[in-house]
């Protein structure tokens, strides 16, 4: 049975597009998720919510606990995760209020959590395609209906925060062929690869961060702004898709059968 988790954080992590929404505490072996968690339904389908940065936005990047957020995903039956998340352009052509549907990831996070098995067994997950192509074709499908612009694919470049970019820094990222930056989808990809469940981010761009020589550098007011602006656009977009999400075989849930010595 499919039961869609979606982990929120840019504004479109509201109660309101659900029925009979209720909180419910989960307990984790890795402590406390960001905040209870909102379970109910989307259009006749189980949906769990989680903020991501808990109630009011109170939790920097670096200390949300990520393997809690995950576990409880898993504990609570999810299957498949849709992950809203605010972003920077790192290409002229992703403007402020397009969605990115990445495909890739750059890791450049330094004090996370990457795994579940520290210290247990040894894991080497497969992040050679690092999210769900099945979630992703549907939430491009649901933007081109809508006419919400969008860009198909892209790499992310996730970093440690809570600080933003040097110039150099985003430069350099720019020099890689990453197309947006943000501060939390990993290890979130990750730790969902490892519990076996589909996981597909939707990043919505708020600005250029700090290498566009004629925008303004990136400032949280214009971060805010761009997202309550847009953030309508995201959770049409989820709406459109929760109902053509199936429970269907997947790379994505089977690589950790793979993955254990």
């Amino acid at each position: 049975m499919v039961k869609i988790g979606i982990i929120g954080g840019s504004g479109v992590d509201d109660p309101k597009i659900m029925k009979d929404a209720k909180k419910q505490k989960v307990n984790t072996p890795y402590g406390a998720i960001s905040d209870l968690a909102i379970v109910g339904t989307v259009k006749g389908v189980d949906v769990v919510v989680i903020p991501r940065h808990g109630d009011s936005h109170r939790i920097y990047p670096t200390n949300i606990n990520f393997r809690a957020n995950i576990w409880a995903m898993k504990e609570l039956g999810v299957t498949h995760i849709i992950a809203p998340t605010a972003c920077g352009s790192l290409k002229e052509e992703i403007e402020p209020g397009h969605l990115v549907f990445i495909d890739q990831f750059i890791d450049r996070t330094t004090k996370r959590h990457q795994t579940f098995y520290e210290g247990v067994e040894v894991c080497h997950i497969s992040m050679a395609e690092p999210f769900c192509k099945k979630i992703r074709s549907i939430l491009i499908d649901g933007a081109k209906s809508l006419k919400i612009p969008y860009h198909e694919k892209g790499t992310m470049v996730t970093i440690e925060g809570p600080r933003f970019s040097t110039k150099a820094e985003s430069n350099l990222f720019r020099s890689w062929g990453a197309d947006t930056i943000n501060m939390t989808t990993i290890p979130e990809a990750v730790l969902a690869r490892e519990a076996g469940i589909c996981y597909q981010p939707i990043a919505m761009s708020t600005d250029y961060d700090c290498w566009h020589e004629s925008e303004e550098n990136v400032t949280v007011d214009m971060l805010i702004e761009t997202m309550h602006k847009n953030a309508d656009n995201v959770k049409k977009v989820m709406i459109e898709a929760i109902t053509k999400i199936k429970d269907w075989e997947c790379d994505c849930r089977e690589e950790i059968k793979k993955a254990k010595l």
